[in-house]
């Protein structure tokens, strides 16, 4: 799994002219994508690893904090195109990105698990055409990408 993490001040999604869901003030938007070898296990150790990257300061602390630490919220949008290949030509390939039916369980397992640990966290549409709007802050963007563990 990979999850682009960004640090925001304020963040919102708009699907099909429905009222805007995300955060205003400091907090993550990560956008997510899914490859054909991951599993619920990668997707919860991606949800930890998101809302424990300390990419925050604060005037009451000297040392950079948490999303978790601070309790900020996410605003989390499943994104295909990371998985992107453009080593050949002009056109993109996405055989790389696992299909909506595996993709969309993940994507949902990392959501649950970032909720499960405290996160307050909206989200869009899975495979809806969105419109993101938000403020980099910084800017700080991190690229996160997992791999399934090997088998025991």
């Amino acid at each position: 799994m990979r999850a682009l993490v960004q640090r925001a001040m304020g963040a919102q999604v708009v699907i099909d002219g429905r009222s805007p869901e995300g955060f205003e003030g400091p907090g993550l938007v990560v956008l997510i994508g899914v490859t054909h070898s991951d599993d619920a296990d990668t997707a919860r150790r991606l949800a930890s690893k998101i809302l424990q990257l300390r990419i925050f300061t604060s005037p009451e602390h000297a040392a950079e904090r948490s999303a978790a630490e601070l309790q900020l919220p996410l605003l989390a949008i499943s994104q295909f195109t990371l998985y992107a290949d453009t080593s050949k030509g002009r056109r993109p390939s996405w055989n790389a990105a696992a299909p909506g039916e595996i993709a969309e369980p993940l994507f949902d397992a990392c959501i649950d698990e970032l909720r499960a640990l405290g996160a307050e966290v909206s989200t869009g549409v899975f495979g809806a055409q969105m419109r993101v709007q938000f403020t980099n802050d910084g800017p700080i963007t991190i690229l996160l990408e997992l791999d399934p563990l090997p088998p025991k």
